[in-house]
């Protein structure tokens, strides 16, 4: 089956021009409407999300995004498309007969594994492990080659893990016969972006009487449109206004255990980190991580004219001087 092309812009709603904040921007809007936590639709909620986690995730890097670019929505006709035949994607050494792997329920399309996926190259060719042998004689032994796929994983799945269906087709090589295979793969709590999942024996078919090799999942942490994360930390932002951030404020933030609340002292400057301890991702300890609140100081575009009244009354009376050496 062809790969289909993306369209990482019409998905996210955003020109082939648009600034990185744009791009930001969007993706946070659309996320917020369909993550799978508060989409109306659950099913429908989380496969939209998932697309605008993969357009994100290659437009938001600006070396995938040049890439990406430089492909076109004609990529086939001008010989980029997956080192695959037929442009399946996962071709583990073609010379040697082995067959392509297509992979579903990773929450990847079959594009972005073919030209972004972790186990390949800028143009689609497999970087599995070679297949291993016992020596170089012919005749011996050869254990069939490692397999790699990227995994999508939401933050949420990560704090308290879960369980996801993939699917592993085999087309036949060598007059075999086409088979898929699926899986019931564990997402253990604390999974960190990177980390591969190993089934063991479930790669590609070893030759000459030798083991299968194994099918590795890959961790990529789904972006959040609330949430970044540093080790097992998530940072916020918090914007505040500016007489909140003067007098103090009990102000509600979002966590991935529900909206909570933190403490705004007076007197905070734009740029501090309040911290909620145990509200971050698990540890290998079974503790968690924190999470951080970082403040932003909103000011309001247009005012009315009793509040232009009110701040400049203020103004006068102040006595403080921003741009002294001495703020107090």
């Amino acid at each position: 089956m062809a790969v289909k092309f993306q369209d990482y812009y019409e998905t996210l709603g955003v020109a082939r021009t648009a600034s990185a904040e744009e791009i930001k921007q969007a993706f946070r809007k659309l996320a917020r409407v369909h993550h799978p936590d508060v989409a109306k639709n659950k099913v429908a909620g989380e496969a939209k999300f998932k697309e605008i986690n993969e357009a994100y995730e290659v437009l938001s890097d600006p070396e995938k995004r040049r890439r990406y670019d430089e492909l076109g929505a004609n990529w086939q006709e001008g010989g980029h498309g997956p080192a695959t035949s037929g442009n399946h994607r996962g071709r583990a050494h073609a010379s040697r007969g082995e067959p392509d792997f297509e992979f579903g329920g990773t929450g990847f399309s079959d594009f972005f594994e073919s030209f972004f996926g972790g186990g390949r190259d800028s143009f689609g060719s497999f970087r599995g492990a070679a297949g291993r042998t016992d020596g170089d004689e012919e005749g011996l032994a050869h254990q069939g080659h490692d397999v790699e796929a990227d995994l999508l994983v939401t933050l949420e799945e990560a704090l308290r893990g879960s369980r996801r269906k993939v699917t592993l087709r085999r087309p036949g090589g060598n007059g075999g016969i086409e088979r898929s295979d699926t899986y019931q793969v564990r997402i253990p709590p604390g999974v960190r972006e990177g980390q591969r999942i190993r089934l063991a024996g479930q790669g590609g078919a070893g030759q000459g009487g030798g083991p299968a090799g194994d099918l590795y999942l890959r961790v990529r942490l789904a972006r959040h449109p609330d949430f970044s994360v540093q080790e097992t930390d998530l940072y916020c932002d918090l914007d505040l206004a500016p007489w909140e951030a003067v007098l103090g404020v009990q102000a509600k933030i979002p966590a991935l255990d529900g909206p909570t609340s933190l403490r705004v002292p007076p007197g905070t400057a734009a740029g501090t980190q309040l911290r909620l301890r145990g509200l971050g991702l698990p540890r290998e300890d079974a503790t968690r991580g924190d999470l951080y609140a970082t403040v932003r100081i909103r000011t309001p575009s247009s005012v009315s004219a009793e509040e232009r009244a009110l701040w400049e009354q203020l103004a006068r009376i102040s006595k403080f001087k921003p741009r002294s050496e001495n703020h107090e």
